[in-house]
């Protein structure tokens, strides 16, 4: 932890303490000059003038106020130590000198040095000897087992943001959170009322939660819209038992009031689930067939943030299932792309983007760039088409299945896996793929045109989500990480926008999903992807997940 100490130069030689207690304030040195002001604030903890910090503390650009939370790893400790110059950091432990007595807090100490509030019984547990309330010049010792790995610590202990929705299904989940509403109007509108409870926040808890936003954008300028509409002045100092007024108009199908036409939509979505028969298979899935997708490639590397991007990780997530498929059971598995100078092998070590890649279509689409990016994404359908028409004629249409995986770019505080279903009502009765949107391939002949009924759409979405169901179960029976609130949606919501994939919204295969494995922003998801042994889990999950669903 020698590279901790060696930040110390950063620490203030004082603080302006301001409207005491709400707020005491220092004024930190840079490492290549200059200063820049960090607040500690009355239940709002860490804030830093962010328009003064070198990019590199930054995890995303910012104007104004930084949160703690918005800060890498190398400018959290900047601030630590300049907050708190009197601390002894050694490579077993961090000893703590209570500063600000009215502003600090066992909670707030745990949020800084172990990394979440909820750990604060941990640390207690740690330090028996002192009170809860703090007093002036008290020591407090973190261990390095509590202390978070971002810090030089060994972040053993996991941080409990589990909720008692967690370990119920979707449709139960769903339910749950429901009943969590209450439907009120004022002079503003019809509105839903929610309570936070302990440990929530307005993006994820509510935001993430009853809408169908997730991208950062979007995530932020609805939590201060909502804010507003709620009289809350600083979405950082909300308390538990906060009532939140979510506008109805903005609420997702599941949590919109009784007679509306989009809760009756997905009363009978569920209702289907419900009524769908499972489709049995032998032990080896014989008879079962399954097309993977792996999103983006070859000049489109998709998402990417914190070293990591989308195209190359999850395409060697996709070999891998194919290996494990192709190895262990009789499906009969294909592929929509591939990358040349790989192949179909799998990979310990991703350094850089692949730039060529080809869909599998008769001759191979190269994704070069030569043609717009949304023929590659059309050309995918079509081929699964195509390859799920022969198999059709001669098969089970019911023993269809496409796998399309994908990692996004959500809001920072968003972990783990969500998957996508095409919900019944987004998808058409009926398409044509035009010439402008497509390539000179034989499959277009027969896998570019589609033709669903009402029921077809109905049972298509009733399938696609007890696949989804499965997938998750086996995720989290490996301890692989799951989106918290709703992981799995019917709908992808996008700069005002709605809409359903292309690759499931035209696929005709009987059960169809699009998996984004991870978060891309999130530093723990990247941490995840770039670990091989994590790629392997994931994949042997997603094929405990097919023989799942199947009932082998």
């Amino acid at each position: 932890m020698g590279g901790l100490r060696a930040l110390a130069f950063a620490a203030a030689a004082g603080f302006v303490a301001l409207a005491a207690p709400a707020t005491a304030e220092v004024k930190a040195r840079l490492p290549k000059g200059g200063a820049a002001r960090i607040r500690l604030v009355f239940r709002q903890g860490v804030l830093v003038e962010a328009p003064k910090l070198p990019r590199r503390f930054l995890a995303a650009p910012a104007s104004g106020w930084a949160s703690f939370q918005d800060l890498t790893p190398e400018g959290r400790l900047w601030a630590l130590h300049a907050l708190f110059p009197e601390d002894r950091w050694s490579a077993s432990e961090v000893r703590h000198k209570v500063r600000w007595p009215e502003l600090e807090s066992v909670w707030l100490m745990s949020a800084l040095f172990v990394g979440h509030g909820q750990h604060y019984d941990k640390l207690q547990a740690a330090n028996p000897a002192r009170p809860e309330k703090l007093r002036l010049g008290d020591v407090w010792v973190i261990p390095r087992t509590l202390l978070a790995r971002e810090l030089g610590g060994r972040g053993q202990a996991k941080v409990d943001r589990s909720q008692p929705e967690d370990g119920l299904d979707d449709e139960a989940r769903v339910a749950a959170y429901r009943a969590l509403l209450t439907f009120g109007e004022d002079a503003q509108g019809k509105y839903a009322a929610y309570h936070l409870r302990k440990g929530e926040a307005l993006y994820t808890a509510v935001v993430m939660r009853y809408t169908d936003q997730v991208d950062p954008k979007g995530v932020n300028d609805l939590a201060l819209e909502i804010a507003r509409r709620s009289g809350i002045e600083d979405v950082r100092a909300i308390q538990p038992g906060q009532l939140i007024k979510i506008p109805q108009t903005l609420l997702a199908d599941p949590f919109q009031a009784e007679g509306s036409v989009a809760l009756a939509e997905e009363r009978e979505v569920r209702a289907e689930v419900r009524r769908t028969p499972a489709v049995e298979a032998g032990p080896r899935l014989k008879g079962i067939r399954i097309v993977l997708d792996a999103g983006h490639g070859g000049v489109d590397k998709g998402a990417a943030a914190n070293g990591a991007w989308e195209s190359d990780f999850v395409y060697d997530i996709a070999m891998r299932v194919r290996r494990i498929l192709e190895q262990d059971t009789e499906a009969v598995v294909s592929s929509t792309i591939r990358y040349p100078s790989i192949g179909f092998k799998v990979r310990e070590s991703i350094v850089r983007p692949t730039h060529d890649a080809e869909i599998l279509t008769t001759p191979p689409f190269a994704n070069d760039g030569e043609s717009p990016n949304a023929v590659s994404v059309h050309l995918r359908w079509v081929l699964a088409n195509d390859l799920f028409a022969a198999f059709a004629r001669a098969g089970d249409a019911r023993k269809t299945l496409f796998i399309s995986f994908h990692a996004d770019s959500l809001h920072p505080s968003a972990r783990g896996t969500m998957v996508y279903v095409p919900g019944a009502s987004g998808v058409p009765s009926s398409f044509a793929l035009g010439d402008r949107r497509a390539a000179r391939v034989k499959e277009m002949k027969v896998g570019a045109r589609v033709a669903f009924t009402a029921k077809e759409r109905l049972q298509s979405e009733a399938r696609s989500r007890l696949f989804a169901e499965a997938l998750l179960k086996t995720l989290g029976q490996d301890d692989l990480p799951v989106h918290g609130n709703r992981p799995i949606r019917n709908v992808i919501q996008r700069s005002g926008k709605s809409f359903v994939p292309a690759v499931i919204r035209y696929s005709a295969a009987a059960t169809k999903v699009l998996v984004e494995v991870a978060n891309l922003t999130n530093e723990d998801d990247v941490e995840n992807l770039k670990d091989p042994a994590f790629r392997e889990r994931y994949a042997e999950a997603v094929v405990n997940a097919v023989k799942a669903y199947y009932r082998s």
